[in-house]
């Protein structure tokens, strides 16, 4: 039961990433129309002054903040593609129409329950308006649900087929035929369930944020505590989407969620300085700073024979973590060989976002360098107060490479370098370059994978996520961890009972596409 619940936590995570992943796209393109519309900015340069420039910003900036509204049916469709096994495109479309059935339903039941309250009222009323149909304020919960649910009886019943007349009542289309009542049910349910939810979750969210600074460090630690199960998503993206991470009102909306906030705040100019919500996507601080600490401490505590060799895996790693904030090549690196580092890093991890909120320091940093310069650096530093978060972060930068240097020396962990013989591969400057040249993975490395996972007739299911090759196999033990790391340059490989994850940094797509060639796997 345990490995059940588990492998249905890991896909759940892995179709949050569809519509989680999309997401800081809008940011960045928020964050470039405050630097077109930048009034500082446009003093040193000229062609910012130009009406086009100044309108195309508005554009780009003020039509990607209605995407923070709407983000029920974002999640919805995005969660229902995510978790669809075939036919994602209908599984899409038909989460679209539940969406629109659902919240007229509910809408309607509201209306002749006699529950709706005035559209002048809505505040702190418990309901919005979603899509111009008011309804309870379910936010990006409703979304998740739908999502959820959709993708369940899609899966279920997507190829589900009739014969003679009713053949046309088959598949996808008998998919939404049994998702009218059910969704017609639901949204009288969550009629009369979800203000106790809601409750709940407020009372939730006051406790977290009367919890100030212990709250943070229990998040920061856990986020990063769960990097090993894949199950990391599930701690920061309520923070980020829903009233768990803050609710405020920003040009006459009411936002919730941490993410939904700033951005929203990055495109008013009325507002001096971001608030404090922003600490919930401080998540960067260890990417760009902390661990690079690890990396210099494990390059200088490694054994000298393999200082080479280990310079030219941590280097690369630790540019990846700084500019793209994708940290799993260093800390998998560590996290088996060494447990209490990982356990350390997730503490100074916590203890990083705590000391960014004891100063108040609003910056956006939720990934890399590249991320945190185009938020911030248009915004201002009354605004964000960015260069304070870079000195905390060389701050921690030190404190993580005298920790780690002192923990690994001490207790003579075996960290990559250390070991006098082949226990950890370690790869040459070729063998790096040549790498990152190959986006593309041959057939011959492909089957090498195969082969790694027990065989093509031992793979059940093959997927993907921002960093991982996600799979469900017959037998985990005919698993060959040793060949899938050494040669086929994975940075892990995570067994939970028939679920196996093998960690490839951001080429996992190229790798997916690759491994499904061989497999002779259609893209869905």
């Amino acid at each position: 039961m345990k490995e059940k619940i588990m492998n249905q936590l890991q896909n759940f995570s892995k179709g949050m990433f569809v519509p989680v992943l999309i997401l800081p796209i809008a940011g960045i393109i928020i964050a470039l129309g405050n630097i077109l519309t930048n009034a500082k900015l446009a003093e040193v340069l000229p062609f910012l002054q130009n009406d086009l420039v100044f309108g195309l910003g508005k554009m780009l900036s003020g039509s990607l903040v209605s995407i923070l509204t709407n983000l029920g049916i974002i999640f919805c469709v995005g969660l229902s593609v995510g978790l669809a096994k075939k036919k994602k495109a209908e599984a899409g479309f038909t989460s679209l129409l539940v969406f629109l059935v659902f919240i007229n339903a509910m809408n309607i039941f509201l209306t002749l329950t006699e529950k709706l309250v005035p559209a002048d009222a809505l505040r702190g009323s418990g309901q919005t308006t979603v899509l111009g149909v008011q309804v309870l304020d379910m936010g990006v919960f409703l979304g998740i649900i739908l999502g959820i649910v959709v993708s369940y009886v899609h899966n279920k019943y997507c190829e589900k087929e009739f014969n003679g007349a009713f053949q046309i009542y088959g598949g996808t289309r008998l998919v939404f035929i049994i998702l009218i009542p059910v969704t017609v049910l639901l949204a009288v349910v969550f009629s009369f369930v979800w203000p106790f939810v809601q409750k709940f979750i407020n009372s939730t969210g006051t406790f977290i944020q009367n919890a100030g600074n212990l709250g943070i460090f229990v998040y920061g630690t856990l986020e990063r505590l769960l990097i090993p199960t894949g199950l990391h998503h599930l701690v920061y993206t309520p923070f980020l989407y829903s009233s768990l991470g803050g609710v405020a009102e920003i040009g006459g909306q009411v936002l919730e969620g941490s993410r939904n906030i700033y951005f929203a705040e990055m495109a008013d100019p009325t507002i001096a300085k971001l608030s404090a919500s922003v600490i919930w996507d401080a998540r960067g601080l260890s990417k760009m700073f902390g661990l690079i600490g690890a990396c210099l401490a494990m390059y200088h505590t490694a054994l000298p024979k393999n200082k080479t060799k280990i310079k030219a895996i941590l280097i690369p790693a630790a540019v990846t973590s700084i500019l793209a904030g994708v940290t799993e090549p260093i800390e998998f690196s560590f996290m088996f060989a060494a447990p209490i580092l990982f356990v350390l890093h997730a503490f100074l991890s916590g203890a990083g976002m705590v000391v960014l909120n004891i100063l108040g320091i609003r910056a956006i940093g939720p990934n890399g360098f590249i991320d945190f310069l185009l938020y911030n650096v248009p915004l201002g530093i009354e605004k964000t107060g960015w260069p304070m978060f870079i000195l905390i972060g060389l701050g921690q930068f030190v404190l993580y490479y005298l920790i780690f240097r002192a923990v690994i020396t001490k207790y003579n962990l075996k960290t990559p370098g250390r070991e006098e013989e082949g226990e950890t591969k370690l790869y040459t400057k070729k063998d790096y370059k040549e790498k990152k040249e190959a986006e593309k993975l041959s057939e011959e490395l492909a089957s090498v994978i195969v082969k790694g996972l027990g065989g093509a007739d031992n793979i059940v299911k093959v997927d993907n996520c921002y960093t991982r090759l996600r799979l469900i196999v017959k037998d985990s033990s005919l698993v060959d961890t040793a060949l899938l790391k050494e040669e086929t340059q994975a940075n892990g490989v995570i067994i939970k009972g028939d679920n196996v994850q093998v960690v490839y940094g951001l080429r996992v797509n190229g790798v997916r596409k690759s491994v499904d060639e061989y497999l002779g796997i259609e893209a869905n």
